[in-house]
């Protein structure tokens, strides 16, 4: 029975689920994305969200915080030097899970899930939103006359 679980097991005992999460949110700081199963993507960005909501504030205590989570340096450096300041105007939704179809061997659904703002390719390709032109109504119709009387003099 699943009453009251909050969240996806992942078939893992606590310590063997908070090492992968671990390791997976190093991976997915350093990389900008990686490639995994579709339940662990998601677990993945329940892990990794509030972390990155962390690195906005630069403050000892939210580093200490984030590497008690991550216990990388490097990647701890990383999220607050590089990926912070990009997105730090965003008020959340920091990655995208991208599904890939099923795996060969054992037909597991794969997804990759990707830090947003660093995809290069899908912000070049995204539409730039253009001005909209004044239209013209009903006073272009009755200023057209007075101009064409203006002419005509």
């Amino acid at each position: 029975m699943r009453h009251n679980k909050g969240f996806n097991h992942l078939g893992r005992k606590t310590g063997h689920r908070k090492a992968m999460l671990a390791n997976m949110a190093v991976s997915l700081i350093m990389h900008k994305r990686i490639e995994t199963t579709l339940p662990k993507a998601k677990a993945l960005r329940e892990y990794v969200e509030p972390l990155i909501t962390k690195s906005k504030d630069d403050s000892t205590h939210s580093r200490r915080t984030v590497f008690a989570y991550l216990k990388q340096k490097e990647a701890v450096t990383e999220l607050f030097r590089v990926v912070a300041p990009k997105i730090a105007d965003r008020p959340g939704g920091y990655t995208r899970i991208l599904k890939l179809g099923f795996r060969q061997g054992d037909a597991a659904d794969m997804a990759m899930i990707e830090l947003v703002d660093f995809n290069e390719a899908m912000l070049a390709a995204a539409p730039k939103k253009e001005e909209k032109k004044a239209t013209r109504r009903s006073r272009a119709k009755k200023a057209a006359p007075a101009a064409e009387e203006a002419q005509a003099e």
